[in-house]
């Protein structure tokens, strides 16, 4: 038995390794070629760089205005998952305690929205916000994105929600506590690990989002950083170093932000999915 057990776990081992290998051999890839000139990229792009030369990410960093694209997404993201959060839990919290009949038309339309695809809606979108001068606006996309993102929150903390003993509550208004009160005294702080695992979604889809931002913000004073990459990408050419080293750029926040919090991201997603 004990024979057989190294064997499965061997096995799982070198299966889990590859796909580790084959997850990171895309960004390894855009990593290696950032380094390299466009015609060392086009003779051998899975070759190492002979040196770490740092030309594209100085051309890139000037040419995308790194800075105002990582302020716009910031702002962007950092709002959006807010307002999706506080609001999808409050709601989420009316949905589950107030028995009206209302609400569980309303839950069940919000939970039918989540099937239609964005693709579907994004040009009669696009012509409705137009006509109403709201186009050209990081404050207008943040509230797309909590139009977007609610659904699917509103569902997860809902199912959470119910999971709660109603007795703490009961106790709380007892003590004198307002539903205002008792809600943000005592049932949000019980769903953090549901808060968790909803803002890391939200946070990788709203700062990787490209198609929505484009249609959205025109202006370039507004472009966020996955918008500030396509400055690369011409109608006949393609500046492939300089296009590398933006991606790198653009990702490198998400990254850095996972690895400084990668414990409290994997435990929220752990004790969400256990729940």
């Amino acid at each position: 038995m004990g024979k057989d057990n190294r064997i499965l776990n061997g096995v799982k081992f070198l299966v889990l390794s590859v796909i580790l290998v084959l997850y990171l051999f895309p960004f390894f890839l855009v990593l290696i070629n950032s380094f390299k000139e466009r015609k060392e990229i086009l003779s051998n792009p899975l070759g190492l760089p002979p040196a770490l030369n740092l030309s594209n990410y100085i051309y890139a960093f000037t040419k995308m205005n790194y800075i105002r694209g990582f302020s716009n997404s910031l702002v962007i993201t950092v709002f959006s998952v807010f307002l999706i959060v506080l609001l999808s839990s409050m709601t989420a919290y009316i949905f589950v305690r107030k028995k009206w009949k209302v609400n569980q038309f309303m839950f069940f339309f919000m939970v039918a929205s989540m099937i239609i695809p964005f693709q579907g809606i994004m040009i009669p979108l696009v012509k409705i916000y137009g006509s109403i001068n709201m186009m050209n606006s990081k404050w207008a996309l943040i509230y797309m994105y909590v139009g977007f993102g609610a659904s699917l929150a509103v569902f997860m903390f809902h199912g959470f929600i119910k999971s709660i003993p109603l007795e703490l509550e009961e106790a709380a208004t007892i003590d004198g506590c307002s539903q205002l009160q008792t809600f943000f005294k005592i049932v949000f702080p019980l769903l953090k690990p549901v808060t968790a695992t909803i803002s890391i979604l939200d946070i990788l889809w709203i700062w990787n989002d490209f198609l929505l931002p484009y249609l959205v913000l025109m202006v370039p004073e507004e472009r966020t950083l996955p918008l500030s990459v396509f400055y690369f990408y011409g109608t006949y050419t393609i500046e492939y170093g300089p296009a590398m080293a933006a991606l790198v750029l653009a990702t490198m926040p998400v990254i850095v932000v996972y690895l400084l919090r990668q414990k409290q991201i994997i435990e929220g997603v752990l004790k969400g999915s256990i729940k």
